[in-house]
């Protein structure tokens, strides 16, 4: 069986109304091969309070790109809802964005990072955006807690992760503090990672800011520092 596949997200995509869907359709090659059926992809926008402006915008998405979506919400939780077999039958468990704190709080009370867990080791991939990136490390920078810091996540992969690198110089500071390994994602930059293993580094920076460089910085065990990737541009969609 080949390593699981996780794909963080440091900002940007169809949450920010980005309609070009590189980012999308990038972490759909990376799928299991489903000749028979559509992908199933499914949404977790928790860390938001499952607000239904994300809900819709991940549906109208992966619908566009013909995909089976749905929706998983603890904000209500559905008590008739099988939560476990909704992420394990998942080709693709996508996490949005918010207070990856109190995300990781609300899915510990109900058990279903073991459901994640199972489900990531048995194929499906995972990815998210900001909070939906942090969690999945040993431990994350956020602005989830007055003044910032970096807290305990669920340690799916091991090291320290930050999303939106390059907008504010806090961020860089912390991470530059972690322990290897270490990773760093601005805005619009994605890090592909098959188990621990970090495989790719890509970005989709709109042409209006290709001015301003994809931020992406790692630390890797051996590695005396942050040091600079320069991530491929995802200039066309498959």
């Amino acid at each position: 069986m080949s390593s699981p596949t996780l794909v963080t997200i440091g900002g940007g995509g169809f949450l920010v109304a980005d309609t070009r869907r590189l980012q999308e359709r990038y972490l759909l090659t990376h799928l299991r091969p489903t000749p028979d059926r559509r992908p199933r992809v499914v949404f977790l926008g928790t860390a938001l309070g499952d607000s239904e402006r994300g809900q819709l915008a991940f549906l109208k998405t992966f619908t566009a790109l013909g995909c089976e979506a749905s929706a998983l919400t603890f904000f209500p939780y559905e008590m008739r809802r099988g939560y476990r077999d909704a992420v394990v039958d998942a080709d693709l468990v996508y996490v949005g964005g918010g207070n990856t704190v109190a995300m990781i709080v609300v899915w510990r009370e109900f058990g279903f990072e073991r459901a994640l867990r199972e489900a990531y080791e048995g194929g499906t991939v995972l990815a998210g955006v900001s909070a939906g990136a942090n969690c999945w490390f040993d431990r994350y920078v956020t602005d989830s807690v007055p003044g910032g810091g970096a807290r305990e996540g669920l340690g799916f992969v091991p090291g320290t992760f930050c999303p939106h690198l390059d907008s504010e110089p806090w961020r860089h500071e912390l991470l530059a503090r972690s322990d290897a390994p270490a990773y760093g994602a601005g805005e619009n930059v994605l890090l592909r990672f098959e188990g621990a293993a970090l495989r790719e580094a890509v970005h989709d920076t709109p042409p209006h800011l290709a001015a301003r460089p994809a931020a992406c910085r790692v630390r890797e065990p051996g590695d005396a520092a942050l040091r600079d990737v320069a991530p491929t541009l995802l200039t066309d969609a498959p």
